[in-house]
């Protein structure tokens, strides 16, 4: 990356709707490049980031726990972190952290993943949990 600092982000919510619908006409027109690394930041980047970015996607420890049969240990393993935080997020009687939204983002992915994994695409599946394929993609 260069010294300056590049900016060209707009620092607000966009629309879905319209996000994916301009998303629709780039795809029609534009080719993504082979193998140029880095690759450019486009306007289609530049909406992908603005749609992750205000994404509010979450499940808290308990809606998690009263929809699927799993252990603390369990939502630790998912989480990233110990079971003794998770315990803490159960428990009322004394002051703890509350999760974070990167626990709750964990929870909320592993919830999609338990609900539809049979409907993703194995190419895309591959590409998640293939060590290798992340790997290439570095490289």
């Amino acid at each position: 990356m260069s010294d300056c600092i590049k900016t060209r982000l707009v620092d607000h919510p966009i629309d879905y709707h319209e996000a994916m619908e301009r998303l629709e006409q780039l795809a029609q027109r534009n080719s993504k490049p082979e193998n140029s690394y880095p690759y450019p930041i486009t306007e289609r980047e530049q909406i992908l980031i603005r749609l992750y970015s205000y994404w509010e996607l979450g499940m808290t420890p308990q809606r998690f726990y009263q929809k699927w049969d799993i252990t603390p240990e369990d939502i630790a393993l998912i989480c990233s972190c110990s079971t003794q935080t998770v315990n803490g997020w159960f428990n009322t009687s004394r002051r703890c952290y509350p999760p974070t939204p990167g626990h709750l983002r964990h929870l909320a992915i592993m919830d999609f993943l338990l609900e539809d994994f049979e409907t993703i695409p194995k190419e895309l599946l591959e590409r998640l949990f293939s060590k290798e394929v992340r790997m290439k993609n570095l490289e």
